[in-house]
């Protein structure tokens, strides 16, 4: 015969129970974003892809290249979007003049071309508060440029920051669930921020904190905000099979980040990409899939180059799917 429980045994199991019935609750609700009309896969470019010459340009404006002509190259190639990397806008973390947005995005639309997303930095894994509502406030502030833009998305990172070199380090070694917690406040509250702006907060894997799909996951599940999704970096799933971690997570994508190797080194192996296509377009995913290449210490990279490369292996995986 099964023991009766103790009275406190009976009190414990009872004060547990709405926290309980709230995590489950809470994963419940998270669940894969609502597609129909089969797979419809557009084109965009990471303007990070061009770090060594936006970074030129900001310092000397007779060097490099900067947002104006990064449009430029894309619309030439045949993208049909560009994703625009917040670091690159003049006055960077501060929102940029509303003059030279609309400028900017007036530019993009003569040259038909959507633009896709652009991000920030923000480290919402660091034990100091203070380090994670600066994060929150420079989200909530590029939240607004974005849709003044017209972008869709903004990205935001799970991971930590410079001068930290690992979440562990940013946390001062406190539990993962901790930090997942700081995360996932952090994250629902600049969600809440985008739906008031109708701007996807897009959580980025970058292999640090999240490493797996289920690290991904887990982190969406526990923000549960309908503002608040994923954009799948294919460079930063740090297992023996990324391909598995990205079909998990496929079906919360947002936005993407298709990167050279999978994992984002000159010796990890190169994406396969009608694999990764055919993945994609399993997952019903309905949007752009912005291409991003890096120089990983090649001192040959040339961005025009590499690009094309990664445009044209691209096309021809969509055109074989």
């Amino acid at each position: 015969m099964t023991p009766l429980p103790t009275r406190r045994a009976f009190l414990r199991a009872a004060a547990l129970a709405p926290a309980a019935f709230a995590a489950a609750s809470a994963s419940a609700a998270y669940s894969p974003i609502p597609r129909h009309s089969g797979s419809h896969l557009r084109t965009s470019l990471n303007a990070y892809s061009f770090l060594e010459l936006l970074n030129a340009n900001a310092k000397d404006k007779s060097k490099g290249i900067d947002l104006f002509g990064v449009c430029d190259f894309c619309a030439k190639a045949g993208f049909d979007a560009v994703d625009l990397t917040g670091y690159f806008f003049p006055g960077y973390p501060a929102a940029p003049a509303d003059d030279y947005l609309f400028k900017l995005k007036r530019h993009a639309f003569n040259l038909g071309l959507d633009i896709s997303g652009t991000g920030v930095r923000n480290d919402f894994t660091a034990a100091d508060p203070a380090v994670r509502a600066e994060g929150v406030a420079r989200l909530k502030t590029w939240i607004e440029v974005a849709a003044k833009l017209g972008a869709p998305t903004i990205r935001a990172f799970a991971d930590s920051q410079q001068p930290f070199k690992n979440w562990q380090q940013a946390s001062g070694n406190a539990p993962r669930d901790t930090v997942e917690a700081y995360l996932a406040e952090a994250l629902r509250e600049c969600a809440a921020h985008g739906k008031k702006f109708g701007v996807i907060v897009a959580v980025q894997n970058h292999g640090d904190f999240i490493n797996t799909g289920a690290e991904h996951l887990s982190l969406l599940r526990r923000v549960d905000h309908e503002w608040c999704a994923a954009l799948v970096d294919t460079g930063k799933y740090l297992t023996p099979d990324p391909y598995a971690d990205i079909a998990v997570m496929a079906p919360y994508a947002v936005n993407w980040q298709i990167k050279e190797t999978m994992k984002s080194t000159v010796d990890s192996p190169a994406v396969d990409l009608p694999k990764l296509v055919g993945i994609i377009r399993r997952s019903g995913y309905r949007g752009y899939i912005p291409i991003e290449t890096l120089s990983m210490r090649r001192k040959d990279y040339d961005p025009y180059v590499e690009v094309g490369k990664m445009l044209a292996g691209l096309r021809a995986a969509l055109a074989s799917a």
